[in-house]
C-alpha cells in the first residue's frame, strides 16, 4: 500500500491537495494517509522509506515561496518532484457553537494564513490576540479544545472539529492559490503532457559570474526559466542554493 505523508492534522489545505491528487488519479484511492507536523518531516519520511510520497506546499500566490519546503528539499539524499497542483485558498472563521464576533479575543492560524488575511483581520478583529498554529488544521483543533476562541482555517476543518463557520471566504486577495507538489525518491518521471515544468537546485562556486555562467546553459539552449529563488545553504555565510524552474519536461533534449 502506498503511504502519503503530509502536514496535518486533517483539515489542512495540504490534505485538500492530497484529496485532489487522488481524484486526479495521481495517488491511489486506498493510500495510507500519515499526518505530520512539518513539510520537512514529510520529506524526511520519504528519504527514510517510511513514506512513499510526500505532499508539500511549495508556493503561495500571495505570500511567495514556502521556505520550509525549499530548505528541506536540499537537505539529505536527493528527491524528485513528480506532480504539482494549485489549490484555491480562502479561509473560514471557525468558532465553537454559541460564540459571536464580540466573544473572540484570541485567534489562531498558520503564520502564512495570518499574512494572507491581514486586511480582513484589521477590519473585523482588530483587537484579537494572534496565537500561531503549526497548521490551519491544528488551529481548528485548538478551538475545539477550548485553547483559543477562533481559527482561520479551511471550511473542512470546521466540519471535522464540530465548529461553526461565522464568516466564509476570508481572503485579502481574490483567487489566491497555493501550489502543492508530490515528492518521491528518484524514479522514472511521469510522461510528457505538453505543459510540463522541471525544477532543479543549483549550487555554484561563490565567485564572480558563476550564477550567470550556469544560467547561460539555459539561455544557449533557449530553455525558458520561469522562476529562480535563492536560499542560504546554512553551511557558510554568504553561500546559497538557487532553486530554478524551467518550462519543459526533464526528458526534452534541451532540458535534459
Amino acid at each position: 500500500m502506498t503511504t502519503v505523508a503530509f502536514l496535518g492534522p486533517r483539515g489542512t489545505f495540504t490534505e485538500q491537495a492530497v484529496l485532489d491528487f487522488t481524484v486526479a488519479g495521481h495517488l491511489p484511492a486506498d493510500a495510507d494517509h500519515v499526518t505530520v507536523t512539518s513539510p520537512a518531516t514529510a520529506l524526511d519520511m520519504v528519504r527514510s522509506g517510511a513514506a512513499d510520497v510526500a505532499c508539500v506546499a511549495l508556493e503561495s500566490s500571495v505570500d511567495g515561496p514556502v521556505t520550509q519546503t525549499f530548505d528541506a528539499l536540499t537537505v539529505g539524499t536527493e528527491l524528485q518532484i513528480m506532480r504539482e497542483h494549485d489549490v484555491p485558498v480562502a479561509f473560514s472563521l471557525l468558532v465553537r457553537p454559541g460564540t459571536t464576533l464580540a466573544d473572540i479575543h484570541t485567534l489562531t492560524c498558520h503564520p502564512v494564513a495570518y499574512n494572507q488575511t491581514s486586511d480582513w483581520r484589521r477590519t473585523t478583529l482588530p483587537d484579537a490576540t494572534f496565537v500561531a498554529a503549526s497548521s490551519n488544521g491544528a488551529g481548528a483543533a485548538a478551538v475545539a479544545a477550548g485553547e483559543v476562541d477562533a481559527a482561520l482555517a479551511p471550511a473542512r476543518a470546521g466540519v471535522l472539529n464540530d465548529l461553526v463557520e461565522l464568516v466564509g471566504g476570508v481572503a485579502d486577495v481574490p483567487d489566491a492559490r497555493t501550489r502543492f507538489v508530490l515528492v518521491t525518491r528518484p524514479q522514472t518521471p511521469p510522461a510528457r503532457t505538453g505543459n510540463d515544468r522541471t525544477a532543479m537546485v543549483l549550487r555554484v562556486p561563490n565567485e564572480p559570474a558563476s550564477l550567470v555562467m550556469a544560467l547561460m546553459e539555459l539561455a544557449t539552449r533557449r530553455v525558458d526559466m520561469s522562476r529562480i529563488e535563492s536560499r542560504p545553504t546554512r553551511e557558510k555565510a554568504g553561500t546559497y542554493n538557487f532553486h530554478v524552474e524551467v518550462a519543459g519536461h526533464i526528458d526534452d533534449p534541451a532540458v535534459a
